[in-house]
């Protein structure tokens, strides 16, 4: 059912290229708060301005008549406050622009797993820290072409869970909040690219077990975690549905489910807001 839903869906997403025009239905309504994003209008100019949010690149699509900055907002940003997108145009002053933070509640979810994935042993604790800088360095991958698409299919079967920006507690113990939507899904069911993009990373991390990366543009990146198996490799090119992997339950999980991860300029937000509106739970 899925993959019909999926087939349905993909001939939506690649009937418009991606310009101004695209944007209104690429993207739902936009959602200004924390793991959320802003779109914020540029104005016109002849060619895309260069945006900046906390130092890294910022998405830009559009044309001429009207260019806009698609900007990731940090799950940590306070609602209430007003945040500055640094913008430069070709022979112009560089300018900002500030967009307001709304509010947006994220429950709370208490898990238990084994006892040393909370209580690191020396070993794993430098282990981690190397992953965390790798993963870290390239989430802030930025490549100029922009993405075929905005919109993201499902990247496997199973029940959407709204677990993103979940203030997760392991065995008792607060860590940060969850940065992905978990579908849950049976051992070795197959995970589809949400998009066409290019793999730029594949690890078997401590907490993601096996991983993929793909870069879909201007630092549009998604992250498929706990896989039991990957089938594809660093520098593939792959098209929106094709498969690269199969669900698991490696890494730091309590059962077989697909962590899936969006991030733009290198934060993580809520990927509901780039898929269809497939039931959740």
């Amino acid at each position: 059912m899925l993959r019909r839903r999926f087939l349905e869906f993909l001939a939506a997403v690649t009937s418009f290229p991606l310009g101004h025009c695209a944007i209104a239905a690429a993207l739902p309504k936009p959602a200004a708060v924390p793991g959320g994003i802003a779109v914020v209008k540029l104005g016109s100019d002849p060619t895309a301005p260069i945006a900046r949010f906390g130092g890294n690149r910022v998405l830009v699509v559009g044309e001429e008549t009207e260019w806009l900055a698609v900007v990731g907002i940090p799950l940590e940003a306070k609602a209430g406050s007003k945040l500055p997108l640094a913008i430069e145009r070709a022979g112009r002053e560089p300018s900002t622009v500030k967009f307001a933070i709304g509010r947006k509640q994220y429950a709370t979810q208490r898990l238990t797993v084994k006892p040393g994935q909370v209580e690191l042993s020396p070993e794993d604790l430098a282990r981690y820290e190397v992953e965390r800088a790798h993963l870290s360095q390239m989430r802030k991958t930025f490549t100029e072409a922009a993405p075929e698409s905005l919109l993201l299919v499902q990247p496997c079967e199973g029940l959407r869970s709204n677990t993103f920006g979940q203030r997760r507690f392991f065995n008792g113990q607060s860590r940060n909040p969850h940065n992905g939507m978990d579908i849950p899904a049976p051992e070795g069911a197959p995970i589809f690219a949400a998009g066409e993009a290019e793999v730029i990373d594949v690890g078997d991390y401590f907490f993601s077990g096996n991983t993929v990366t793909l870069d879909h543009g201007q630092g549009f990146l998604t992250l498929y975690a706990h896989m039991s198996a990957v089938e594809v490799a660093v520098g593939d090119r792959v098209a929106t549905g094709a498969r690269i992997g199969r669900v698991g339950a490696t890494g730091r999980v309590t059962g077989p489910h697909l962590h899936f991860s969006v991030f733009l300029n290198s934060v993580a937000v809520d990927p509901a807001l780039f898929l269809g509106n497939a039931e959740e739970k």
